[in-house]
């Protein structure tokens, strides 16, 4: 029997948040949450930008994306997204999305779109002997201990539910070196409309949420020390079966390699088995200390 859903609202109100405005031919608007941050949360800014996309292409699904974070996103005012048509073709159409604010270009993606054909089938093999994702705790369980040190943002509602399998990169001591890899269980914490659109849109926003934490377990640093800045510079998605994102995924993730203040990671993502997608992350990880 599957658990009962816990945060619906959470959910919901993450599909608002994709739902974006147009204001124009292929210009679209998107809203940011009142969820405390001091910029915006970068999974946002690629899933809102994906949904511009896909609103302009006639066929096909995405398999691949591009994307680059030129400056951090202001949470209180709306962000503009434009969408340029580089390519419609028999098979593959490409889009390119521009997200502005204050009149200036905050996050760009390259969106590649492609109707399904016949073709090679292989993939990697997943995980075994992993702990089931119900057998481990959710953020609440797991966080308890920092709950007066996260003060009000403990209790906000998360759409998305993330368990971890091994250490907790939160709780972790500073000092404590880590193998160079992390594998967390997610899903979205509530039902989702039956549209595969929405769904990529979803694990876009959630592929953003632990990859980049991974560069730090080798180094004995943990992001909640305050000793670093943190922050995506681009991030790429390959999209190779489909899935649903309010089901459980596994998010295998490893860091082959950080030098120069930036640091690399990647994660292929499995459900039943299958693995669905691939991404690939480079982010500002600067000591401050």
């Amino acid at each position: 029997m599957s658990e009962p859903y816990r945060t619906q609202s959470a959910v919901d109100a993450l599909v608002g948040l994709l739902d974006l405005e147009r204001i124009e031919e292929r210009i679209f608007r998107g809203q940011s949450p009142n969820d405390m941050r001091q910029r915006v949360f970068g999974g946002q800014v690629a899933g809102q930008a994906l949904v511009a996309a896909t609103r302009t292409v006639e066929h096909g699904i995405v398999h691949s994306l591009h994307s680059y974070f030129l400056r951090p996103g202001d949470p209180t005012i709306p962000i503009v997204y434009e969408v340029e048509l580089i390519r419609d073709g028999r098979s593959f159409a490409t889009r390119r999305v521009v997200a502005i604010q204050h009149g200036h270009s905050i996050f760009h993606l390259t969106a590649s779109f492609h109707t399904p054909e016949p073709g090679y089938d292989h993939q990697f093999q997943a995980p075994q002997d992993v702990p089931a994702a119900d057998e481990l705790p959710d953020f609440r369980t797991r966080n308890l201990p920092l709950a007066e040190e996260y003060g009000e943002w403990f209790d906000h509602p998360r759409p998305i539910d993330t368990r971890y399998v091994g250490p907790n990169e939160v709780l972790r001591a500073t000092g404590e070196h880590l193998p160079p890899h992390q594998t967390v269980w997610m899903r979205a914490d509530g039902a989702l409309p039956d549209d595969p659109v929405l769904h990529q849109c979803v694990l876009t926003y959630a592929s953003d949420l632990t990859l980049l934490d991974t560069v730090n377990l080798p180094h004995g640093q943990r992001f909640m020390s305050g000793d670093l800045m943190m922050a995506s510079l681009d991030h790429a998605m390959w999209f190779h079966r489909p899935f649903k994102a309010d089901q459980w995924f596994l998010y295998v993730q490893d860091t082959p390699s950080s030098s120069g203040a930036r640091g690399l990671a990647r994660g292929l993502i499995y459900q039943d088995g299958q693995l669905v997608v691939s991404v690939v992350q480079e982010g500002l990880v600067r000591l401050l200390t």
